[in-house]
């Protein structure tokens, strides 16, 4: 019994497809490591992924460790802004005083509070006690030590017993004087940290303490 066989069907060139049913003819597919392209396209990536790495590695690296400055003011700007706060806490529970007053109070009283929070976050970041120790002097790191209840523009234990008792225009006086000294002893403090910090974030956060507490002292003024 003869097998019958179909001829192979012919394209418009003629060629036979019979053994090729992909319709690849001789070209040859190579192994995806093999491919140029596909080499390419991995070098590429890892190209990327390098410099990524580079940058984050770089960043890091060049973001310099606190110095004493940066700690320094940390700590003795964080006692500056707990009296102020205290200040203007007592002034604000106070009747009959000036009503704009009043207000700069609370502006005074929120922000230093939420920059002293900022202060306590970096301290801890930089592996820090939140607060220097009693017996040391501040302001050592501008090179101005003081015992810290004398630093510039603090109000002394007299003057918070007075701003206590006084009531009405006397309060008002009393409180716009005792704290425009201290918001000059802030930013005598905070530009002094502002040129010799090393880190970015120290730098940035007494930058903003000498820009807001210059605007306050200039409506304070305003008002005596």
């Amino acid at each position: 019994m003869t097998d019958l066989q179909a001829p192979a069907l012919d394209d418009d060139n003629g060629d036979e497809k019979g053994d090729d049913p992909a319709g690849l003819g001789d070209e040859i597919v190579l192994p995806w490591w093999q491919s140029p392209l596909n080499l390419i396209l991995l070098l590429v990536g890892v190209l990327v992924l390098a410099a990524g790495a580079g940058f984050v590695v770089g960043e890091r690296h060049a973001t310099p460790d606190p110095n004493n400055v940066d700690i320094g003011f940390l700590w003795d700007m964080r006692t500056h802004h707990e009296q102020a706060v205290e200040m203007s806490l007592t002034f604000i529970s106070k009747t009959g005083t000036n009503p704009t007053i009043g207000l700069i109070a609370r502006e005074i009283a929120f922000g230093q509070a939420v920059e002293s929070g900022k202060m306590i976050q970096l301290l801890r970041q930089y592996g820090q006690q939140e607060a220097r120790d009693d017996d040391e002097d501040g302001m050592g790191w501008m090179n101005e030590p003081v015992p810290q209840d004398r630093m510039p523009g603090l109000a002394s234990a007299a003057d918070l017993d007075r701003l206590t008792a006084a009531t009405g225009a006397d309060a008002d006086e009393l409180y716009l004087k005792l704290m425009i000294a201290h918001h000059e002893g802030g930013i005598h403090m905070a530009q002094y940290a502002q040129e010799h910090a090393a880190t970015s974030e120290v730098i940035a956060l007494a930058a903003s303490m000498v820009s807001n507490q210059q605007g306050e002292i200039a409506e304070m003024r305003n008002l005596e």
